[in-house]
Formats: structure tokens, sequence, C-alpha cells
């Protein structure tokens, strides 16, 4: 964004297998549509793993939902919920999709090295809407190599990164230093190191730490 204040900086932790990340990921994009670009706003997106655990190559996605919620009849109702904020949000979530929970941790790296090239909101939406919307195994390094190649870096130099340890002890230390911050569950949003808002919040809400943050009031309203 462009404007003479002072940056704001927004540290997101999220995990890309988190839906309501993905929902706001959305409500924040309004918020910044709304903001009248005072000042610029930096976003830099953190790990946060909600299953470290998980094995390597991941779970059956009917395994996981009966070790996770006791079975998917009881998980419905959670994503009927989420499904219906993805909606308003003009997400087309498709869960049953989904086959395989994965892996995490090397879609955070992926994400990481998408930061030092200036890509990591291109990936990160790539990467939601791969695993959300095409049901897509973002663990597999075939998968996350092409998203990396959708999102514009280089697909033969991702996949190289993938299989080598680059950027694995920058991950265990972003994840560390949130948890350090006493989060528990994403989203989680860190406004210039001072101010937080946890969860998927209303874009409203954005807004109102945007002024706050810089005294200007002047605003549009939030469209949907």
């Amino acid at each position: 964004m462009n404007g003479q204040g002072t940056a704001i900086r927004i540290d997101v932790y999220s995990d890309v297998i988190c839906p309501w990340c993905y929902v706001g990921k959305r409500r924040l994009e309004r918020a910044l549509k709304a903001w009248n670009g005072s000042a610029p706003v930096n976003i830099h997106w953190r790990p946060f793993e909600l299953n470290p655990a998980m094995p390597k190559n991941g779970m059956d996605r009917r395994q996981y939902l009966d070790t996770k919620f006791g079975g998917p009849e009881a998980a419905r109702a959670i994503y009927d919920q989420v499904a219906a904020a993805g909606a308003a949000e003009y997400i087309p979530f498709a869960f049953d999709r989904i086959a395989r929970t994965p892996n995490t941790f090397a879609a955070h790296r992926l994400i990481w090295l998408a930061g030092q090239q200036g890509k990591q909101d291109e990936l990160v939406e790539v990467l939601f809407r791969r695993y959300f919307v095409e049901g897509g195994d973002i663990g597999s390094l075939e998968t996350l190599s092409q998203a990396a190649a959708q999102a514009g870096l280089d697909q033969t130099a991702t996949e190289t990164f993938l299989t080598g340890d680059e950027g694995v002890g920058e991950v265990k230390a972003e994840e560390a230093a949130g948890h350090r911050l006493g989060i528990r569950g994403v989203p989680y949003f860190v406004f210039n190191g001072t101010s937080a808002l946890s969860g998927a919040q209303p874009s409203e809400q954005f807004v109102a730490v945007f002024q706050q943050l810089t005294g200007d009031s002047t605003v549009g309203k939030v469209g949907g």
C-alpha cells in the first residue's frame, strides 16, 4: 500500500490447514481495501502448526476426523459454521474434497522462502485455495512445488529447497516466538509488535486497530 505515515506491520500467525485463517485473511483484505492509505501496511505470515505431531506424510482425512472430533458427523457442525463464514467472504470451501490432512511444516518452510522473495501473500493464497477448494495434498512436495510456481517462485529451485534443510531453523524460531507470545490458536494478528487480535475478527475490528495505531479516523466503509 502507498502512504506517507509510519508503516503498520502485521505479523499473521496462521496454519494453512486452518479454515478460520483463510476467512481471517479475507476479512483483513477487506479492511485493507477500506483503509485510506495514510500509512503503508506490511504483512508477514508466521508459522503455527495446529498438528505439530502429525506424521510427515500426513494422515487419512477420515482417520484425522475420527481422532480430532470423534468422527465426520461431529465435525460437520463445526465445518458448516466455517463454511457459512467462508461463503460470506466468497470462499467456496470444499471440505469433502480433502482426502488427507497434511503435516504443514514443509508448507511453512516454503512460506518462509516466499517471504525472502516478496511472494508470501501470493503463496499463502495459493496454498489455502489448493487445500480448501481443490482438496490438494499440500504436504506433498510435488503439490508444494507446483503451488510455488503458481505464486511466482521458480519451481526447480523450490524442489531443491524442499529436499534440503534451509529455513528449518528459522521456521522453528518463528514458531517458538509465537508460543512465547502465548498464542494457543490461530489466526492471530500482531500489529507493530504491540497490539493483537485473536481469531477471524470482522473487518471493522482491523480498521479500528489501524485507526488506533495511526490516529487517523478517516477511512472508507468496509464493503462486502
